[in-house]
């Protein structure tokens, strides 16, 4: 009682506002458009949060009112909120002259920008370690003890090589990053989902070469917005930074560079390694431009986000925590690149058994929305078909959230759908789609040690599709390393939807090529 005596003692003001009672007279579309427009208002000025003080008069008198008109107000304030995607938040009630008053708290969340930042490069260059500490704003022990936030199966913390791909987020409030005290902290980062004004989530590939697949997975099978290429100082650049190098500009992805371990080598060694990334982006048409300040990342962000030639490049340590600014700075200002129209559409990536939920799976919202409770269609399943399934709820990173959208990354609860009978590269949509055997590509080949002729078979990795293909029909005899042309394929073993302007990149060995959907076949 003494908190709701405190705020009448002040006054209606900025986010307060006082009501006696509201009854479905106010919900007459010009009175409830008007009281919309102040709740708006309210919200706007208290950042994110309104209070309503109920059973009070405009001139600050607890007068209290009936259970009846208390629940009816309360009803009434629930509908308005919902016309401008707010909601009630909490309720105090307190009795007062033999009737009732109240506080009724009501939020809106700011509409949350979050890029998506895909980081590659060659294995023990310090990707994970990078992240760790740029989340956390802890200084590695020069062993890569930071990435422990990020490799999640046990063997990899025990050889501290990643085997898979990790997430993580860096948070920004008012301009400003949040660091995390314990990333492995569920709670601590559904906090960060909630309060934040702009989200960055990392996803943290592999750069050992066995696991090339699982790189590619990630930069495809995600909608990144950025590529973070990381470059050790005393490694340079080598085969692996160039292959991801060009997967990144295949897949038409703005990129940034981070040389990290300058701490370990002398200023020559960083000058050497800055020709040499400045010789291989030329060498792709791409334009370096070394940050020194936060002045410099500022200017640059939206250049990188808009003509997709600047490559920015910044100095780091992780021991010493140098440039770490600079690219916290810069991934403040690039903004959301991958907004895209359409039905809602998504690439399952992972499916988990979860006890007292069921079948959940996940992955990035490709285009589109889709909100708890809607149905939408899931497959294809090994014979074309799709089955509808009910979406019971949707989370991002441990926060329950009402809606996912384009960009997101998000687990959904679903029912109708049994997880042994999903696999990687399945489609949730709300439109029922057709499934694909065969589509005709543009194909360009980076390199093959023979020949490609028909009947060839790689492995053709789309979204997150990795599947066995077969070229049964080509435009020429023959293609070779350096070769464009255009090819009939048809998955292997399962059918797909897929269509046409989707990029893919197809491996076999040391065999790699990139190709674009041009038509696809029911």
């Amino acid at each position: 009682m003494e908190r709701i005596l405190s705020i009448v003692r002040e006054g209606e003001r900025e986010n307060i506002e006082f009501k006696e009672f509201l009854s479905d007279y106010h919900l007459h579309s010009d009175r409830m458009q008007s009281l919309a427009c102040q709740m708006n208002h309210r919200i706007l000025m208290g950042r994110g949060k309104a209070i309503y003080v109920i059973g009070i008069s405009d001139s600050g008198e607890l007068k209290g009112i009936s259970k009846a008109q208390f629940d009816e107000t309360i009803e009434v304030l629930r509908r308005i909120s919902s016309e401008i995607e707010a909601k009630v938040r909490s309720i105090e009630k307190f009795e007062v002259n033999g009737g009732y008053v109240g506080l009724v708290e009501i939020t809106k969340s700011k509409p949350k920008e979050h890029v998506l930042v895909g980081t590659a490069g060659h294995v023990d260059h310090g990707k994970s370690t990078l992240v760790g500490c740029i989340i956390t704003g802890k200084a590695d022990n020069g062993d890569g003890a930071t990435s422990i936030y990020l490799d999640v199966l046990k063997h990899e913390i025990e050889r501290g090589l990643s085997a898979d791909l990790s997430y993580a987020i860096l948070s920004f409030k008012d301009g400003k990053a949040v660091k995390m005290k314990n990333p492995l902290n569920k709670n601590e980062k559904a906090q960060l989902v909630e309060n934040s004004d702009k989200l960055v989530s990392f996803i943290d590939t592999v750069g050992h070469e066995p696991w090339l697949r699982t790189t590619i997975r990630g930069l495809l099978g995600q909608k990144i917005d950025y590529g973070l290429l990381v470059v050790a100082a005393n490694d340079g650049v080598m085969r692996t930074t160039r292959e991801h190098l060009g997967i990144l500009l295949a897949m038409e992805l703005p990129v940034i560079i981070a040389i990290t371990k300058i701490d370990m080598v002398r200023e020559e060694r960083v000058t050497e390694v800055i020709e040499e990334i400045t010789k291989t982006l030329r060498s792709v048409g791409r334009i370096p431009y070394l940050l020194k300040n936060k002045r410099d990342a500022e200017k640059t962000a939206n250049l990188v986000a808009e003509r997709n030639i600047v490559v920015p490049v910044v100095k780091t340590s992780s021991v010493t925590l140098e440039g770490y600014d600079i690219l916290e700075e810069l991934l403040y200002r690039l903004p959301k690149r991958s907004f895209s129209k359409g039905d809602f559409l998504m690439y399952i990536d992972r499916i988990y058994k979860v006890s007292g939920v069921g079948t959940v799976i996940s992955g990035s919202v490709k285009v589109g929305e889709i909100r708890a409770g809607e149905e939408a269609y899931l497959g294809p399943f090994h014979d074309g078909s799709f089955e509808k399934v009910k979406i019971q709820s949707i989370e991002m990173h441990y926060y329950r959230i009402d809606k996912a959208s384009d960009g997101d990354i998000v687990g959904l609860a679903i029912k109708g759908a049994k997880a042994d009978d999903l696999r990687r590269g399945m489609v949730v949509t709300k439109k029922e789609p057709k499934a694909v055997y065969e589509f005709i590509a543009d194909i360009y080949v980076f390199s093959h040690p023979t020949r490609i002729k028909r009947g060839y078979e790689p492995v053709l990795h789309l979204e997150t599709i990795s599947e066995t293909v077969v070229f049964e029909e080509m435009d020429r005899e023959y293609m070779k390393a350096g070769d464009r042309g255009k090819v009939r394929l048809r998955f292997k073993y399962n059918p797909y939807f897929v269509f046409p302007g989707q990029k893919f990149i197809f491996r076999e060995g040391k065999s790699k090529g990139m190709g674009e959907i041009k038509e696809v076949f029911d």
